[in-house]
């Protein structure tokens, strides 16, 4: 049976318009004129609500099997459904295994049978030693690879450097599979955190915290990364990108000499800044850390300009205990913001008071990181062929974050009490509506994507 979702504001591949998205057996089967609903479709009429393509967010950690006391399919999954989110990406870490083997990516499909909300992946790993194991994490459907640089918090999940992203690169070369990477090198971390630790004293402040990250870190790490990607001419995707400056150029010059590389930036570093976090409140700590605002400003001007292309929420909770806030220091605590379901009102706040249209939304949080995971042409957009993932926005809406509206599984967030416009009504996962009125509809039917 057809059905027809109409609205005065489709945001459809070619910007904001009146249309009826028409969906049959799951999928987007036309895009027509707003009075053009099929005779006999099931119709429904959104008036001015804005229907927005289901967001794709392509790096989250939901840390299950394993270590599901940090976070869970079913409630990571529950928390993108509240927020449009209708297809996420798992990090190959903090679960347990990790994701660095077919036998853990096996474990992670099992874990995940009957409990997830919205449609996922799973990345694979790069990590010291297990170069021989990507070409069977391809195989096996994942749509590419994580590694960091520099020591990722687990142990588990050894860091990599220049030798041994030369090997995963040697195999993944011609699969056009991405490496995405953490960017920070450890030598100017090391220095700057050397230079402050003479003394336990002032860990408190967040400013301490900040210069033991200092943006050279993630500069050098980039300009290493672009090389490679010029060398293997393999896709590399820098996440989670905090520092602008330096890093913007290089990847200004990158894009100029047609190196294949990408980057996100995440809505905690558009939405915060540096001189606004209080000493001790640990639940800002994150790797890259949150910058200036002058830094931020770069940031959005990277989005604009094009050399960022995506925006994600590196979701990455941990029990509360983990963030030490009865000490409050910042060397101490668990890096890492829980934020999933809140990026869309907080990066449209932010938009609205920036005068940036909602039409970037559709590139910046669902067509660019589909594209990243292989899934263009069927997450992500509003098209004919597309599954009939949609969310029902209103962009007016103001509201305050409270505790009751933290679907994840630990109510602690830096964003609890921000004033926040627009509000997600409704959810829909290929053709049924999976969240409405601040509810949960039905049971979970997400399904696993693999790449082909």
């Amino acid at each position: 049976m057809e059905q027809a979702f109409r609205s005065k504001r489709v945001l459809a591949p070619d910007g904001l318009c009146a249309a009826t998205v028409v969906v049959r057996d799951g999928r987007i089967c036309d895009v027509c004129g707003w009075g053009d609903a099929p005779a006999g479709a099931i119709l429904h009429d959104y008036g001015d609500l804005v229907l927005l393509p289901g967001l794709v967010d392509t790096h989250v950690h939901i840390n299950e099997p394993g270590r599901t006391e940090w976070e869970g399919f079913a409630t990571a999954t529950q928390a993108a459904a509240a927020g449009g989110v209708t297809m996420l990406v798992d990090m190959p870490l903090n679960c347990v295994p990790e994701i660095i083997n077919v036998e853990a990516l096996a474990a992670k499909r099992k874990a995940a049978q009957g409990k997830t909300w919205v449609d996922w992946a799973a990345w694979g790993g790069v990590v010291r030693g297990n170069a021989d194991s990507l070409p069977g994490l391809a195989r096996a459907g994942v749509p590419g690879f994580k590694c960091f640089l520099i020591h990722s918090g687990i142990d588990g999940f050894a860091w990599v450097d220049e030798a041994d992203l030369r090997l995963a690169l040697k195999k993944l070369r011609g699969t056009g599979l991405p490496l995405l990477a953490h960017a920070e090198l450890a030598g100017p971390v090391d220095e700057a955190t050397k230079a402050l630790s003479a003394s336990d004293a002032g860990w408190r402040r967040y400013v301490k915290y900040l210069a033991s990250r200092p943006g050279l870190a993630e500069s050098d790490a980039i300009a290493l990364l672009v090389r490679l990607a010029d060398e293997f001419q393999t896709p590399i995707h820098i996440v989670h990108l905090s520092s602008a400056g330096a890093a913007l150029k290089l990847l200004e010059l990158a894009r100029k000499r047609g190196t294949p590389v990408t980057a996100e930036t995440c809505a905690h570093y558009l939405w915060f800044a540096a001189e606004d976090i209080p000493d001790g409140a640990t639940e800002y700590k994150c790797a890259p850390p949150i910058r200036e605002a002058k830094n931020r400003d770069a940031l959005w001007r990277g989005l604009e300009s094009g050399l960022i292309d995506m925006i994600t929420t590196d979701h990455s909770p941990c029990p509360p205990a983990m963030k030490r806030k009865d000490e409050g220091r910042f060397d101490q605590a668990w890096g890492g913001i829980a934020s999933l379901g809140l990026a869309l009102p907080v990066v449209w706040t932010a938009m609205r008071r920036r005068g940036i249209g909602i039409e970037s939304i559709a590139e910046w949080m669902a067509a660019a990181p589909a594209r990243l995971a292989g899934l263009a042409g069927r997450k992500g957009a509003l098209a004919a062929g597309a599954d009939a993932d949609f969310a029902v926005f209103d962009p007016d809406a103001a509201w305050t974050v409270t505790r009751d509206d933290l679907r994840f599984r630990h109510k602690l967030s830096p964003y609890l009490g921000a004033q926040l416009r627009g509000r997600v009504r409704e959810t829909w996962l290929r053709g049924e509506q999976i969240f409405v009125q601040e509810r949960f509809a039905g049971e979970p039917r997400g399904r696993e994507w693999t790449r082909a």
